[in-house]
């Protein structure tokens, strides 16, 4: 992966997102370029890849509320990784594991062909300027590699609050043989993340798109 589809936040990480970090309970798995074993990992549960995920707030109350779907949630920003791990621990959820790094990177270098149940990417970075537009999370590149590591029937649940981005994902993902779907309606259980906490103090609406994945390799 060449292109960074985020952009690095620097934040400092608290004594008790540190002592989250450290911990060696397992729930921290190591970036590195070896296939996992998602069945090992995670019990034989299915497994769903969240592309960001902010503080972790929203993932915790989805995975408290699905227990038989495994969570790998991967994200860059280490005060976040350090509130996911602490929450998960605190509300003793076994079904949460995350990685610090770029979750294309870890799609393409861990995870193996048609391992996922499903993907979740809630409001990432929109890129606005036309010339950073590159940059963007969902593009045809990006959607292939996620379709091969995506199990048929398995789906690819994204919202953003940025309408030009919104437009583009739906262009993107209607023009691969891979995916089907389109926009749905905003889903009552999907808690509201951070950033579309952001996005309605400031009027703007949010955009959910669901796409499940075809046969078509």
């Amino acid at each position: 992966m060449t292109v960074r589809t985020y952009l690095p936040r620097r934040g400092r990480v608290s004594k008790r997102q540190a002592a989250a970090i450290g911990d060696t309970d397992g729930l921290l798995l190591p970036a590195s370029d070896d296939l996992l074993d998602l069945g090992e990992v995670f019990g034989g549960l299915p497994v769903l890849l969240e592309i960001g995920f902010g503080t972790g707030s929203a993932t915790i109350t989805m995975a408290a509320t699905a227990p038989g779907l495994g969570i790998l949630a991967v994200d860059v920003h280490t005060p976040g990784i350090g509130d996911l791990l602490f929450r998960a621990r605190e509300k003793r959820l076994t079904n949460i594991r995350a990685i610090a790094g770029d979750g294309l990177v870890v799609a393409d270098q861990m995870l193996p062909e048609s391992a996922l149940a499903g993907i979740r990417t809630f409001f990432p970075d929109p890129w606005p300027k036309a010339r950073h537009r590159k940059r963007r999370l969902v593009t045809p590149a990006n959607a292939a590699l996620l379709a091969s590591r995506t199990k048929v029937g398995g789906f690819w649940h994204l919202a953003t609050d940025w309408q030009p981005y919104a437009e583009q994902m739906q262009e993107v993902l209607d023009a691969s043989r891979q995916w089907t779907g389109g926009v749905i309606p905003r889903p009552t259980d999907r808690p509201i993340t951070r950033y579309e906490a952001t996005a309605i103090r400031e009027h703007r609406s949010s955009t959910d798109l669901w796409y499940q994945r075809t046969k078509v390799s």
